[in-house]
This record gives C-alpha cells, sequence and structure tokens, in this order.
C-alpha cells in the first residue's frame, strides 16, 4: 500500500448538533438571531462612523476596524453553521475547509492584537489628553492598523505551510465548522511541529497583548482617581468601560480554548466556548459600544436626519 496523502480526503464531515436533533432546532434560531444583530449592528456601526464626521477620531477609527474584522468573523462561518442545522451530518470541501478556517484565524488574530491598540488609545486619550492628537496622529494609527494586520497574516500563513498533508481517509470533524485544533486532530502525518507552533503563537497572540491592555489600565485607573471631579471621574471611566467588557468577554474565552492542554479528541465543551468568541463577541460589540455610547447614538440620528433629543 502505498503512503497517504491529502487528496485522500476530499471533503469533512461536520458533526455539530446533528446528533441531537431537537437542541439542533434551537439552535438554530438562537444563531439567526445572534447572526442578525451581528450583522446588522457591525454594518450600522460603520456606516455611522463614516458617515457622521464627528465620528472621526482615533477611537472610532479604530472601533470601525474592528466592526469591520467583526463582521469578516460572523460571515466566515455562521451563515454555513445555519444552513447545516437542516441536514444530519452534513459535508464541507476540503478547500473550502481550509478558506474558512485560515480567514478565521487571520480575523481572531487581528482582533487580539487590535484590543491592545485600541487600549494605548484610551491611554492616550485620559493620561495625555493635551498631547493625544499629537500622539495618535493618523499616520501613527494606520501604521498600528498595518502592524496588526501584518503579524495576524504571518501567523496564519506560517499556520497554513506547516498545515498536515496526510487524513487516511479520517475526514469527521467533531465541530460545527472547521477549526484548526479539531483539524489538526483528524492527522495522520506528524503533526507535532505545527501543533508546537499552534501553541506558541497562542501564547504571543494572547499574552503580550493581554498583558499590555492589564498594564494599561492600570496606569488609566491611577490617573482617573487623580482627577478631583466626580464627574470628571465618571466621564473619564465611561469611556472605557466598553472596551474593558468586551476585552473581558474575548479574552477570557479564547485563552480557556486556546491556552489550556490539548485532548487528542474535541469535546462538546470545546465546540461551545468556540462558539463563545466567534459567534458572540462580534454581537456583543456593538450592542455594547452603541447602547453605552452617546456619540453613537447621536451621530445614528444625525445621519437618519433627526436631532438628538435633550
Amino acid at each position: 500500500m502505498g503512503p497517504p496523502n491529502d487528496t485522500t480526503v476530499t471533503e469533512f464531515i461536520l458533526i455539530g448538533l446533528s446528533e441531537h436533533p431537537t437542541a439542533q432546532s434551537v439552535f438554530f434560531w438562537f444563531l439567526l438571531v445572534i447572526y442578525l444583530i451581528s450583522s446588522l449592528g457591525n454594518g450600522l456601526i460603520i456606516i455611522l462612523i463614516i458617515a457622521d464626521s464627528h465620528l472621526h477620531s482615533p477611537m472610532y477609527f479604530f472601533l470601525c476596524i474592528l466592526s469591520s474584522v467583526d463582521l469578516i468573523l460572523s460571515n466566515n462561518a455562521l451563515p454555513e453553521i445555519l444552513v447545516n442545522c437542516f441536514f444530519y451530518r452534513p459535508t464541507i470541501s476540503f478547500y473550502r475547509c481550509l478558506v474558512q478556517m485560515y480567514v478565521g484565524l487571520s480575523v481572531v488574530g487581528m482582533e487580539c492584537l487590535l484590543l491592545a491598540v485600541m487600549a494605548y488609545d484610551r491611554f492616550a486619550a485620559i493620561c495625555r489628553p493635551l498631547h493625544y492628537m499629537q500622539i495618535m496622529s493618523w499616520r501613527f494609527c494606520t501604521s498600528l492598523v498595518s502592524v496588526c494586520v501584518f503579524f495576524a497574516a504571518l501567523n496564519t500563513l506560517i499556520d497554513g505551510l506547516l498545515r498536515p498533508t496526510d487524513f487516511c481517509g479520517r475526514n469527521v470533524i467533531n465541530h460545527f465548522a472547521c477549526e484548526l485544533q479539531s483539524f489538526l486532530k483528524l492527522a495522520c502525518s506528524d503533526t507535532h511541529v505545527a501543533e508546537l507552533f499552534m501553541q506558541l503563537a497562542s501564547y504571543l497572540l494572547l499574552i503580550p497583548p493581554f498583558g499590555f491592555i492589564v498594564a494599561t489600565y492600570a496606569r488609566i485607573v491611577f490617573a482617573v482617581l487623580r482627577i478631583r471631579s466626580t464627574e470628571g471621574r465618571k466621564k473619564a471611566f465611561s469611556t472605557c468601560s466598553s472596551h474593558i467588557t468586551v476585552v473581558s468577554v474575548f479574552y477570557g474565552t479564547i485563552m480557556v480554548m486556546y491556552l489550556k492542554p490539548q485532548t487528542k479528541h474535541a469535546s462538546d465543551h470545546d465546540k461551545v466556548i468556540s462558539l463563545m468568541y466567534g459567534v458572540l463577541t462580534p454581537t456583543l460589540n456593538p450592542l455594547i459600544y452603541s447602547l453605552r455610547n452617546r456619540d453613537v447614538k447621536g451621530a445614528f440620528w444625525r445621519v437618519f436626519g433627526r436631532k438628538m433629543s435633550e
């Protein structure tokens, strides 16, 4: 018998909740609502920030990029997951699986770094208010975004070069969509280098940015506590609360998923956690930033031709 190669597998079977048809029906309606909120919410934020000149500032520039990333993330796999809810053990082609997996890796890596950049923006606004526009110049902002894109793309490229080639006919993915950890578990070829790099990349993309965010907000807290007026402290904290909430949800779920010891088999627990950062976070972002942000609500009424009520 000759050695197996990557032509052995031409498609993968996605388990999802196929074994639980009743739960899958409820799951469909839940995900449909999540998808509509995510797509409409992030799309609306992008439109408002582009259309309203009052939001043409570094803070909202980064928020626009974040909403764009979340829009890509929610549309990468979620529409296909919704369609798959109507099928028992649905399939996905080998190359569509790769595209779905690597696009997901890129945008998740991008979001990890972008949230750290947004923390620095808040630090500059609160701790260096008189020099804020000099520090956060448009050239510097675009450079920061470019760096985020570069490192996210580099990580994805290396993952792609290290992907396994032999599957020996094993094509059942115990997941809702193609996800790197579940993908590597199917390989017959040696995946030690790929798994080692995935673990190393997880630490590099999660620990330093998260540590930077924590250190930045520690500096912000000390600066805010020195503000004498209660109203001033309240305003300063309110500008950071939305970002802190998003960071807590996103980093909390993704760290549980990628920094824990890996097992040979995917569990239902892993599938739920991956949905938290891959589906729920893009939905929470527009809700948090729109419902708790007076500027965004004001822009909504201005763009749609109505005056902001007092």
